[in-house]
């Protein structure tokens, strides 16, 4: 070991750069660490129940020999593919969420280059964004600091009330959509539960990494309490056993409610660790109950179609050997749960039932996405109903497919799946150059089978971008895990949900 650390210390200083060395030795020690809590079955793609997770670890010798080879892999490449291109994607998608902002509200848009709205899930994205800048040394914490405090300082003074026009939110929560320039709503969207939540999560995280003592930082600990205490979880619930979507103003709360395994995972934490207005200690096991376990592809887990179901309250919190009482009954953790998930949805697009031009190993991903056009079509003697945006994906129960592909599907499952992710984004980047990967990184999708052009997105969406950028991050890393680790409510909602083991067992810094 001794040897290898000091043949690539050598190699570093041929490269006379301190900055690469030091990240560099920094995602070695990050991916040792990570390797070393790799079990049976997260190796091995053909390891298909829950129920075998807890069990059968590698031998001492065999593990630490898989290690070993996979550390001398990380110096210049990460499982094969340039450190190069992982770092040059990083900092493109990082570059998006700096420079694509309302400098009126310091939000962050919804999509670029097409101008429409500002997003506060994009938003609650960036705020994470910012601090992976800060620690890759993109930008300077003081210039990070005054992007955030800006960021939470407007949403705290924003227009605030049940009025369906001239407001940015009401009870604490926000619309999905805002204007640009005043901030308010956009059109007749709803007040969004799950947003305003992803909202949060990243004001929770500028809470907690910022915790130096000065006028800046210190005002965006302040505001961000304020903000998260302000939402009115229990209200949202109405009653009801489980969280309503949203509200209108026009009328009133969204029938459909939060129910069973998706993205409202987060939600649901965010909801029972509030400080005033949680929701009652019995809703998560109210929102498992429906959960739909079931084998697809050979993979038995929680199925959800729609792979970002399996990665948004990931990129945030860590799930690995964490378990609550409906993943300790099936021997797993919702980590193995969205590794499973990845590669089941991988499995499928290899399959390709749908016959859908160019899915392969390496070209695979199903997610919600723009795609080419709402319209019916016929390819080869067979009909084909194309859409535009639509939440795709492929799980038991759940098939969403028009042939259209999108790369934060494998960005966003990188620290479940590295080897089989990051073959993915590279191949997709050399196979298909600017079309896809240009200024911000990748363009949000891309479709084969739609013409014989093909179509590519002209778009990059803020809420496909974030998962690749804080998922890459968290692997290499677990710089996101790390801060909310010791984040007081994200802690406290975990434990009213049930959740025990892994790193909640050790004390708050």
């Amino acid at each position: 070991m001794i040897e290898f650390i000091a043949a690539n210390q050598s190699n570093f200083m041929i490269k006379n750069n301190f900055k690469y060395y030091y990240r560099n030795v920094k995602i070695l020690i990050s991916v040792l660490c990570f390797a070393l809590t790799v079990t049976t079955a997260e190796a091995s793609p053909l390891s298909t129940s829950g129920s075998a997770i807890l069990n059968n670890q590698y031998s001492q010798q065999d593990h630490f020999t898989e290690v070993l080879n996979f550390a001398r892999d990380t110096t210049e490449t990460l499982h094969g593919i340039p450190l190069q291109f992982t770092e040059d994607l990083k900092e493109r998608t990082f570059t998006y969420f700096w420079e694509i902002v309302d400098s009126t509200t310091w939000q962050t848009d919804d999509r670029y280059p097409t101008k429409s709205f500002t997003s506060i899930a994009a938003t609650g994205f960036a705020l994470p964004a910012y601090i992976i800048g800060i620690e890759n040394e993109y930008i300077t914490r003081e210039k990070g600091a005054e992007r955030v405090l800006n960021v939470l300082d407007w949403l705290w003074n924003s227009p605030q009330g049940d009025n369906p026009e001239g407001v940015a939110g009401y009870r604490g929560f926000y619309y999905h959509f805002l204007n640009y320039d005043t901030g308010t709503r956009y059109r007749q969207v709803e007040l969004s539960t799950i947003d305003t939540a992803l909202l949060m999560a990243g004001v929770l995280t500028s809470q907690s990494y910022f915790d130096d003592d000065n006028r800046v930082e210190s005002r965006i600990r302040e505001i961000a309490d304020s903000l998260y205490s302000r939402v009115e979880w229990d209200w949202a619930m109405d009653g009801n056993t489980t969280m309503s979507m949203g509200w209108h103003p026009e009328t009133g709360f969204i029938k459909a409610q939060w129910e069973g395994y998706d993205e409202s995972m987060i939600l649901l934490i965010l909801a029972l660790g509030a400080p005033e207005h949680y929701i009652p200690k019995g809703s998560w096991e109210v929102w498992t109950s429906t959960n739909n376990w079931a084998n697809f592809y050979g993979y038995e887990h929680v199925n959800f179609g729609p792979l970002f179901g399996h990665q948004y309250s990931h990129m945030f919190i860590d799930f690995r050997d964490i378990r609550d009482g409906y993943m300790r009954d099936k021997g797993s953790d919702y980590f193995e749960n969205s590794r499973l998930a990845t590669l089941a949805n991988r499995a499928y697009c290899i399959d390709n039932p749908g016959e859908f031009k160019g899915y392969s190993e390496n070209i695979w991903g199903l997610s919600a996405s723009d795609g080419p056009a709402n319209e019916t079509r016929v390819i080869d003697n067979r009909t084909v109903q194309f859409r535009t945006y639509h939440a795709r994906g492929a799980a038991n129960g759940y098939t969403e497919d028009d042939g259209t592909i999108t790369p934060t599907a494998a960005g966003g499952s990188i620290p479940f799946a590295p080897e089989e992710t990051l073959k993915a984004l590279y191949t997709m980047k050399e196979k298909f150059g600017d079309q896809l990967y240009t200024k911000y990184g990748f363009l949000d999708s891309f479709n084969l089978t739609y013409s014989e052009e093909v179509w590519f997105n002209t778009d990059y969406i803020g809420i496909d971008q974030g998962p690749i950028l804080i998922q890459l991050e968290n692997y290499e890393t677990g710089l996101i895990w790390d801060i909310l680790r010791e984040n007081k409510y994200i802690r406290k909602g975990l434990e009213k949900a049930g959740f025990t083991g892994g790193w909640l067992e050790k004390s708050v810094k």
